[in-house]
């Protein structure tokens, strides 16, 4: 049976997209693909014997976002997701393994990103983390997910009810912190991306 990571990496039509990424000693997998995420296969997949907490942070469509001129896009009915796609793959690997660096007492790490269209209440991204106490697993997790959205090349187009075009909002891509203080750990920037994982982008071509 697949994981709702292994769906990820299948297309609509079956092909290859994007990919996955395992650490070998099997604390860590990550999952960049498009097709449905199941946030409940993917916690189920983090529970060890030794882990007493498991969090599950799961990112889903929703109806509104903010628009370039201080209000509000209304009426959204799916996201597009474009990606960097080796890049993007390997700066999420380096985040779950900060994360169990950074955390010792973390025993497994998921994250998958959706790719391609996401529909109004469907999951985009997921972060699950078990830890042996649940103050470790909470940090761990919040830590994965703000370093996936500030430090992953992936973009979004929005859809909605008056046209369609790239999220708005864009701050520095930074990358992913490596220091002994995770939860004070400072961002270097390199780039640009906007604060729900979408970079702002040259039309056409994506950036960096």
């Amino acid at each position: 049976m697949e994981s709702g990571a292994d769906q990820a990496a299948v297309g609509a039509g079956g092909g290859a997209v994007g990919g996955v990424s395992e650490d070998p000693a099997g604390r860590w997998r990550v999952t960049l693909g498009a097709g449905p995420l199941e946030p409940g296969l993917l916690g189920a997949a983090v529970v060890l014997p030794s882990c007493g907490a498991v969090v599950t942070f799961t990112g889903t469509t929703r109806d509104h976002a903010p628009d370039p001129h201080g209000g509000d896009r209304t009426g959204i009915q799916r996201l597009d997701y474009e990606a960097y796609e080796s890049e993007a793959l390997a700066r999420m690997a380096q985040v779950a393994g900060t994360t169990c660096a950074q955390w010792p007492s973390v025993g497994r790490v998921e994250i998958a990103h959706r790719l391609g269209p996401v529909g109004l209440g469907e999951a985009s991204v997921v972060v699950a983390v078990s830890a042996a106490h649940r103050d470790a697993a909470f940090a761990a997790a919040r830590f994965a997910i703000d370093t996936v959205k500030a430090a992953v090349p992936i973009w979004k187009r929005e859809e909605w009810d008056g046209g369609s075009d790239w999220a708005t909002g864009a701050v520095p891509v930074t990358s992913v912190p490596t220091g002994s203080s995770p939860a004070g750990a400072a961002f270097a920037a390199d780039g640009s991306m906007s604060d729900t994982g979408g970079s702002r982008r040259a039309p056409g071509r994506p950036s960096r």
